[in-house]
Parts: structure tokens; C-alpha cells; sequence
């Protein structure tokens, strides 16, 4: 019975989570502006959902990140949409496939990491106060990394049609990118996951006791 129990809470702590990650992805709330560009928020809460529930948490949460994304580039595209929409490619099948990666394999990645690392900090004690922007930062750049990384290596010359450079031009472009959105998204989910991970987790032992 207890089990079962601790399984509904799960489940529906994680759809809880997945849920605002639907209104982030769908409203203003998910993006902060800086004084240079406009950073994400949408991967915060798949972030915490990883610390809070887990891998397999993370996990889910990011897909439903990845899901969203999918559904945005297909209904209103962008210059790069080709990226994230299997519908919207322009190499077929092939370009599908690399699509679906880049939206959803990516989003899953920000979830399993994150919880995994939170398990490695745990498990050498490191304190909550350091581990969770540790972790807030790492969570977002595996985000940065990943989706600008696979960007490059799979569709460097859409890329570079799109942006009408040329090819030599597409890794500067990529590490322009991950300066000046990458490292200020990571700085920004740093804090916030410092501080609302340390409420989160508070609050979810105060439950427990």
C-alpha cells in the first residue's frame, strides 16, 4: 500500500512538473530577458524535477521539453526550424530522424544527467547550497552543448544555408551562440535553481518528517 502511494505521489509530482514546463514553453514566462538576449527558463523545471524525483523523472520531463519544442518549430517556424521539426526537414527521412534528436534527445539528456549528477553530489556529500547551482549549471549547458553541438555536426550546411554564410563560417557561429545565450542561460539557471531547489527540498522534507 505504501508503495503504491509513493508511486501516485511520484507520478503526479512529475505530470505537476510537466505541466508548467507546457506553460513555460507556451508563454513569456519562459524566457528571461538579460541585457543582451532572451534566456530560457523551460529547462528549470526539468532540472528540478531530476534533483527532486530523479532520472527516470528527468528524463520524462525533458521529453516533454523536447515535445513542446517539436510542436512550436512545426506550428510557427523559425530560420532554424529545420533543426527541431521532423516535419520541416529538408533532407527527407534522414533529416527527420536528426530532427527528433535534436528536440527530444537533447531535452531527455538535460533530465537524465542532471539527476544522475545530483546522485554522484549527494553521494560524496557535497552540501546543497554548492550542488544545486552546480547542478543548475551543468543541467542547462548539457542543453547548450548538446542541441548546438548536434546542430553543427548534423546539419552544418542547412545551417549555413539558412544563415547565408559560408560552411567554414558555421563553428564560429555556433560558439558566438553558446557565449552569448549558453553561458548566461547556465549562469541564470544557477541561481535559480539554488534558490528554488533549496525551497523545493526543503519544503519536501518538512512533508516527510
Amino acid at each position: 500500500m505504501k508503495t503504491n502511494r509513493k508511486d501516485i505521489r511520484w507520478l503526479v509530482s512529475v505530470a505537476l512538473m510537466a505541466a508548467i514546463i507546457v506553460l513555460l514553453a507556451n508563454t513569456p514566462l519562459g524566457m528571461i530577458q538579460l541585457p543582451v538576449i532572451k534566456a530560457t527558463t523551460v529547462h528549470i523545471p526539468v532540472i528540478l524535477g531530476a534533483i527532486l524525483f530523479g532520472p527516470a523523472a528527468g528524463g520524462i520531463l525533458g521529453g516533454v521539453f523536447g515535445i513542446c519544442s517539436m510542436i512550436s518549430n512545426t506550428a510557427a517556424p523559425t530560420l532554424l526550424s529545420f533543426a527541431f521539426s521532423p516535419f520541416l526537414s529538408t533532407t527527407g527521412a534522414v533529416g527527420a530522424v536528426k530532427a527528433v534528436w535534436t528536440a527530444l534527445g537533447c531535452r531527455i539528456s538535460i533530465g537524465v544527467v542532471s539527476g544522475y549528477l545530483w546522485l554522484l553530489l549527494q553521494k560524496i556529500r557535497v552540501n546543497n547550497s554548492l550542488a544545486l547551482p552546480i547542478i543548475g549549471f551543468a543541467g542547462s549547458m548539457t542543453n547548450t552543448v548538446l542541441v548546438m553541438g548536434s546542430i553543427y555536426l548534423l546539419f552544418a550546411q542547412q545551417y549555413a544555408q539558412a544563415k547565408q554564410v559560408e560552411l567554414e563560417a558555421v563553428f564560429g557561429l555556433i560558439m558566438a551562440t553558446v557565449a552569448a545565450s549558453g553561458i548566461p542561460e547556465a549562469l541564470a539557471a544557477a541561481v535559480l535553481v539554488g534558490v528554488v531547489g533549496k525551497a523545493l527540498l526543503n519544503m519536501t522534507k518538512r512533508k516527510a518528517g
